[in-house]
């Protein structure tokens, strides 16, 4: 069978590179993999660069995505892929490389044996906070990071090792430089799902005004065109609906503003993290709009080597799960950027007691405000209390976990989440019904999938003071692990999405060809 290739001419070069048919789209392979081809001495082989964010939300999926790609390369290498992170993200992955060292010394990359990786700096090499409400730092910082991952493209071709298409996390603004810079191919990697994109985009194409006149009205239904019904102001993403006027509010916004303006210029594929069986309408809606292709569930495999960025013990907790009965543990964790108030800590560890189920809570030592960070505080109390004895306490709290390998093993029963997307597909993945605590970003959003359109979870209600009550809670957990009727069809309808899926898995990166010629695939920059 006769590959399709798509052709773009390099803005530094008169050489031509050939892209693989996903790039007009993900690739139609396996089974049979498209042949890629340079018009230079690396003639058959592709390199792709994927750069991160430097959070774990953004890490995971981007690894996930890279790994991929480099395995459709097959025996013969004629696919690679780097991923790139922030250099003191890869000092956290790789804590015996580059101790001392700069990015501007940093010329080594590390290899995991399917991937490479390769630091660059986002101008915090001090592991200083990365969001930064004043534009002129933010200018600084972009800078940086394009200054930096422009050097990361020249060293790797100095190597012959030419990066032919560089996809990013969907917050890098200074990786659209570099791409316009170098001339290379684009592709924009989001990470939430395709209803938010689908929200995000028609927000900035004609609905910020009535999203800004209602959105302190919670209950009010903004019609979202292609999606099956109307949102709730409620139910929106954050950044949108944030009345505060606070320079991180209008940061959010211009960030989002750019890339959508970039999107339309420009037609990048915009790979999102999603499958058609889970969000047909959305999906539908967006491929009248920008070159969509669907890659998700990025969700790897439980037992697959994974990178963290928090130290954690497996043996710890792995055997701890393994002496409980299939699905009777509620597994807690909000994610890696969260940090609750140390009033809310104590409710949820109430109400973990309170529902008489044992528990497994992650929660990261610096993840409680009000605690002293070294073990004290909520966290320390918690520790106190659950571990002393764990062969009989009821729960185990711990820093943090291999989650994906958590939520795969028999024994979890529900997931009490922030609804971070990763955590989401995460328990698609594993059949896991969710009680969710959304909280900011697109978590709400997630929140009105997991419970409105999939079926697979109940929300935690706050109360009038913003806290999600012990005893709350601990009603939430029973709606989805009880005997009732509605907890039995949760946990029916958790199962038959796993399938679903896992078939998407299991189908790998998209097959169909957008696009069939040079003719049909229009550079990106001119």
């Amino acid at each position: 069978m006769q590959s399709s290739v798509c052709q773009f001419r390099l803005l530094s070069s008169d050489s031509e590179i050939y892209i693989p048919a996903w790039t007009s789209s993900i690739c139609t392979l396996p089974p049979s993999r498209t042949l890629l081809s340079t018009a230079d001495d690396e003639a058959g082989r592709h390199h792709f660069l994927v750069v991160a964010y430097g959070v774990q939300s953004h890490v995971n999926p981007g690894r996930a995505l890279a790994r991929r790609l480099a395995r459709l390369g097959g025996v013969d290498g004629s696919i690679t892929a780097t991923l790139s992170v922030p250099l003191v993200t890869y000092r956290r992955m790789f804590p015996s490389s580059l101790d001392a060292a700069t990015v501007a010394t940093a010329e080594e990359t590390t290899d995991d044996g399917v991937i490479s990786y390769v630091p660059y700096s986002d101008g915090l090499d001090d592991g200083s906070l990365s969001w930064s409400t004043d534009a002129e730092d933010r200018a600084r910082r972009r800078r940086a990071s394009a200054d930096s991952l422009s050097a990361v493209v020249a060293r790797l071709a100095g190597r012959g090792q030419p990066v032919t298409c560089i996809m990013c996390t969907m917050v890098l603004l200074p990786v659209l430089d570099v791409a316009r810079e170098h001339g290379i191919p684009l592709a924009v990697y989001w990470l939430q799902p395709a209803t938010v994109l689908a929200v995000s985009y028609h927000y900035f194409h004609g609905h910020d005004k009535l999203v800004a006149a209602h959105a302190t009205d919670p209950a009010y239904e903004v019609p979202v065109p292609g999606l099956r019904r109307p949102l709730r102001i409620g139910c929106l993403p954050s950044f949108l609906t944030d009345t505060s006027g606070s320079d991180r509010a209008r940061a959010s916004i211009d960030l989002f503003r750019e890339l959508f303006e970039f999107m339309d210029q420009w037609r990048p594929k915009v790979l999102v993290n999603t499958f058609d069986e889970l969000e047909p309408s959305a999906l539908a809606e967006m491929r009248r709009h920008l070159d969509v292709v669907a890659v998700g569930p990025m969700v790897g495999s439980a037992t697959d080597a994974r990178i963290h960025l928090f130290e954690h013990d497996k043996k710890r907790y792995m055997e701890w799960l393994q002496a409980h009965p299939d699905s009777s543990v509620v597994y807690v964790s909000f994610g890696s950027v969260t940090k609750l108030p140390k009033r809310q800590m104590e409710e949820i560890a109430g109400g973990l007691r309170q529902c008489g189920r044992p528990y497994l809570l992650a929660v990261r030592r610096d993840g409680v405000d009000g605690g002293d960070g070294e073990g004290g505080g909520s966290h320390g109390q918690l520790l106190e209390n659950d571990t002393q004895s764990e062969s009989q306490s009821q729960g185990m709290v711990v820093d943090w976990c291999n989650q994906l390998e958590v939520l795969s093993h028999p024994a979890i029963g529900c997931f009490v989440s922030h609804c971070g997307w990763n955590s989401v597909t995460e328990a698609m993945a594993s059949g896991v019904p969710i009680v969710g605590v959304p909280n900011m970003f697109d978590q709400p959003t997630n929140m009105y999938l997991v419970e409105e359109e999939l079926g697979v979870g109940v929300r935690g209600e706050r109360n009038g003071d913003g806290v999600l009550t012990g005893t709350e809670l601990a009603r939430s957990i029973e709606l989805v692990m009880g005997d009732g009727a509605r907890a039995v069809a949760i946990r029916e309808r958790a199962k038959a999405l796993k399938e679903t899926a896992q078939a998407a898995m299991q189908a790998g990166l998209p097959r169909e060809t957008f696009g069939t010629s040079s003719k049909q695939c229009q550079n990106q920059y001119n």
